[in-house]
């Protein structure tokens, strides 16, 4: 972000969302505990503070949640156990019948369609800046706090909430946060999202948390650790056919087209096939990709090598648009635009075309983005704030 333009906003203190407050003024923040230690670390900040603090423990997936890949119940013992030490209530609340009807029968409507959905983004603004922020206003709160890597600064001049990312560069989170709406960022705190994940482990040590070195969650609890081809087993139908490469060559058998995404190198089945005059972008023994899904032939195309032309795209679309500000960027901040198309990657510098009457948007790298995947997002930066996005519904070279 321009020098210029940070001068003109505020950051927020960390103890208000709204407006900066006078030192003392206190607020009642209910914080979602999930038993790691980011959302611990928050509700203990928030306690030193001398905020009253209460703990919301959300049960967002029934089932098979008892099972080997599910942390739910050992997830609340520790939530419990922070609260025990912190100092502070907690309470059990489940968004399992929200959570099937917002988030996972759309996670499933995607697939379906041959999409890859992110399901995460979805969660964070239906269920976890939703539905848990609208209990914890009927429980009178003023505001709500997670364990999130990002910030919220109040901008004096446009008179609106940003979403910043986190001071961690390898820990922000602002791209699963980019569908929040003014209203919920008005209303949300993350304390953390000035600290290093370094800095959070040691005070957890240092405070004695129950929960100090547990490992971080690697995904969302109804798929947990399992593979992810066995989990949509279950829901999704098998329907074969075949598998191709980019000159027309039938290599094998693919076992349904929604248990592919674009990018994908293990699990694709044609292991052993060594060709001479392989396709463009790769050696012999080069890898295999899955680079594009043709539904109406139920055709998968892979490619050999990381870097093969269909691999690489400069432009990608999307709908389905969501801005933090409640308005698309203005236009004298397009030339300085950024973007990702999927979460570990690289802001890439790009220029931004607005759809016909408001229905997406376009993006233009300069250079090519890697295995651009519809249904994921494609989220907007300049600079350090978090402008919002779109699902991706398609790229070219």
């Amino acid at each position: 972000m321009s020098s210029s333009r940070s001068s003109s906003v505020e950051t927020v203190d960390a103890a208000s969302p709204l407006t900066p407050l006078a030192s003392g003024v206190k607020r009642r923040v209910v914080v979602g505990l999930s038993g790691g230690v980011d959302s611990a670390v928050s509700a203990w900040l928030l306690k030193q503070q001398g905020h009253e603090v209460v703990g919301i423990f959300m049960k967002n997936w029934e089932g098979d949640d008892s099972d080997e890949y599910c942390s739910t119940r050992q997830d609340f013992i520790d939530a419990t156990a922070v609260a025990d030490v912190i100092g502070i209530d907690i309470e059990h609340v489940n968004f399992a019948a929200e959570y099937q009807e917002r988030v996972f029968a759309d996670f499933l409507r995607e697939y379906l369609a041959g999409r890859t959905p992110n399901p995460d983004v979805l969660c964070n603004a239906e269920i976890k800046f939703k539905a848990f922020l609208d209990h914890a206003m009927r429980l009178g709160a003023d505001c709500i706090a997670t364990g999130h890597y990002a910030r919220v600064r109040f901008n004096e001049t446009t008179r609106r909430h940003e979403l910043l990312k986190g001071l961690d560069p390898s820990k922000d989170q602002s791209y699963f946060l980019h569908r929040l709406s003014q209203h919920q960022l008005a209303t949300t705190l993350f304390p953390v999202g000035e600290l290093p994940k370094t800095e959070v482990r040691r005070l957890a040590a240092e405070i004695g948390l129950p929960n100090a070195a547990k490992k971080d969650s690697t995904g969302i609890c109804f798929i947990g650790e399992r593979p992810f081809r066995e989990f949509l087993n279950r829901y999704l139908a098998h329907t074969p056919g075949p598998i191709r490469d980019d000159r027309g060559r039938t290599l094998g058998e693919h076992v349904g087209l929604s248990f592919y995404t674009l990018g994908q190198r293990k699990g694709i089945g044609i292991g052993g096939i060594k060709e001479k005059g392989v396709a463009r972008g790769g050696g012999d023994h080069d890898p295999w990709f899955v680079a594009r899904k043709d539904m109406a032939s139920n055709t998968l195309y892979i490619v050999q090598g990381h870097d093969h032309p269909w691999l690489q795209s400069h432009t990608l679309k999307a709908d389905d648009v969501s801005w933090v500000a409640g308005e698309p960027p203005a236009a004298d901040t397009w030339p300085r635009l950024a973007a990702k198309s999927r979460y570990r990657q690289a802001d890439a510098g790009c220029t931004y075309d607005e759809g016909p009457a408001g229905t997406g948007f376009c993006l233009h790298f300069a250079e090519p983005q890697w295995a651009v995947t519809p249904g994921q997002s494609a989220v907007v930066y300049d600079g350090e704030v978090c402008l919002g996005g779109g699902v991706i519904t398609g790229a070219q070279a």
